[in-house]
């Protein structure tokens, strides 16, 4: 599937070699017209099995396009972000799927900032890779090295971006679930400079899931009893690109991604109050609370990192995210963080000097419903356009509604909030609510369907 994330795809049927080229020398070719001279394009992958076959093949096709490629190796895709940066690089790909299971991979495109490519870029990039045109094919050298400090320049730009001793003082016990993926060196790195005792589990960076690899409560059962046996202050949850985090508390309850967000947030404003702060439609109301609590503003974008990264340069906001457990901190990378996440939460722990349940009871608590709808059909695309009018149309009028349409249809009540939107990463609508408890949201959700025809 292509989308304004790149590429996703079951490995052998979808996604083969031959994409992986193909869309690497575009976005190579793409990358070349936009500087003077080779462009130098950083290559990473997370570590699952298929990883080693498709970057052979990006890489390939990167320097057929004429690009100077440097290979990461297994890395979070938000190290990707930092070595574009600290390479001065013309943009990257980040072999990953994410959160999908084992058998899918893909390829993440970035653009020089270290995000996705704008909408407008992405769909010509979208474009020619649907044509039939030819693949251009470098006369010269090719070029391709490897760079194995990815990690090391991660977890220092992290640390300079939190203060570390007051952590270190604390002795936090923690434990980590890096679900086998990339995140597990650079994770265990960071939270042994910051004087954690870390009980690292599915460290492996072997791509083999110890269980399903999205960071959901239903997965991560194992964590949580981890937690308690342990005696630990905190539980970390990463995908396997280390994108995101989840985390467990020291109760051995999971608190759900979009406290990431939320607790991070409350971190950062402490020591930069006013400042604005900037998350995806589809992010719980915390955020608004936390930032309310600081004298700060929340501006809302289109869900997709490089839509918010793109609403954060607009209001100079140097913080944002989404609710999915992505915190975005500039001054590290403009790509959601597992490690900033981590970082900015054991900061407010030791700045609270108390525990994270506390932390979290303080806090406002809201019941969300997330629901997936399938699209099927050649006109699938056009019911979920009528059900988003539809949605739209019988809540513009109401006095104490207000209506979005810049990602889908956002509809704002004083009893919550419903947003139905098509997926960018999946043949599927998405359907999220949220109100102050969880009869109030099936309500709410009941509905939005009804609303909506669906």
């Amino acid at each position: 599937m292509l989308s304004v994330s790149g590429a996703r795809g079951i490995v052998g049927e979808s996604m083969t070699p031959d994409v992986a080229r193909r869309l690497a020398t575009i976005w190579g070719s793409h990358l070349a017209t936009t500087i003077e001279g080779r462009a130098r394009v950083v290559l990473g992958r997370d570590s699952r099995p298929s990883g080693p076959m498709l970057a052979d093949a990006a890489a390939e096709g990167l320097a057929a396009a004429g690009c100077e490629v440097v290979r990461l190796g297994i890395v979070t895709t938000p190290t990707a972000g930092v070595m574009i940066g600290a390479m001065r690089a013309s943009g990257g790909i980040m072999i990953t799927a994410s959160h999908n299971p084992t058998p899918w991979n893909g390829l993440k495109l970035l653009d020089g900032n270290g995000t996705a490519p704008a909408a407008e870029t992405a769909s010509a990039i979208i474009e020619r890779f649907k044509s039939d045109e030819s693949m251009p094919s470098s006369a010269g050298e090719l070029e391709i090295s490897t760079e194995t400090r990815g990690h090391d320049t991660h977890v220092a730009k992290v640390l300079g971006q939190i203060d570390p001793v007051p952590i270190r003082s604390c002795g936090f016990k923690v434990v980590l679930d890096s679900v086998n993926g990339a995140g597990g060196p650079a994770g265990a790195q960071l939270l042994n400079h910051l004087g954690c005792q870390l009980h690292h589990v599915n460290a492996e960076t072997d791509g083999n899931f110890a269980h399903p690899p999205e960071p959901k409560e239903e997965n991560l059962q194992d964590l949580r009893e981890l937690v308690k046996t342990t005696g630990s202050v905190v539980g970390f949850a990463q995908d396997p690109d280390a994108d995101r985090l989840a985390i467990v508390d020291d109760r051995g309850r999971y608190i759900g991604e979009e406290y990431t967000l939320a607790l991070a947030a409350q971190s950062w404003l402490a020591l930069n109050p006013g400042s604005p702060v900037v998350a995806n439609l589809s992010t719980s109301r915390l955020i608004d609370g936390v930032a309310e609590s600081f004298g700060s503003s929340v501006h809302r974008s289109p869900v997709g990192e490089a839509n918010v990264a793109e609403v954060m340069r607009a209001n100079d906001a140097m913080f944002g995210g989404e609710g999915n457990g992505g915190v975005m901190l500039p001054a590290v990378t403009w790509i959601r963080d597992s490690l900033t996440a981590m970082g900015l939460v054991l900061q407010l722990m030791a700045r609270e000097s108390r525990p994270l349940s506390a932390i979290v009871d303080d806090m406002p608590s809201y019941t969300m419903i997330k629901q997936t709808i399938k699209l099927e059909g050649s006109d699938a695309s056009e019911r979920l356009a009528a059900s988003m009018a539809s949605l739209q149309s019988n809540y513009e009028q109401q006095a104490d509604a207000r209506v979005s349409t810049m990602d889908g249809v956002r509809i704002d009540l004083p009893s919550g909030w419903m947003h139905l939107r098509p997926s960018n990463t999946e043949p599927i609508a998405r359907l999220i609510v949220e109100s102050a408890d969880a009869e109030a949201a099936e309500a709410l959700a009941g509905e939005a369907r009804r609303s909506a025809g669906l």
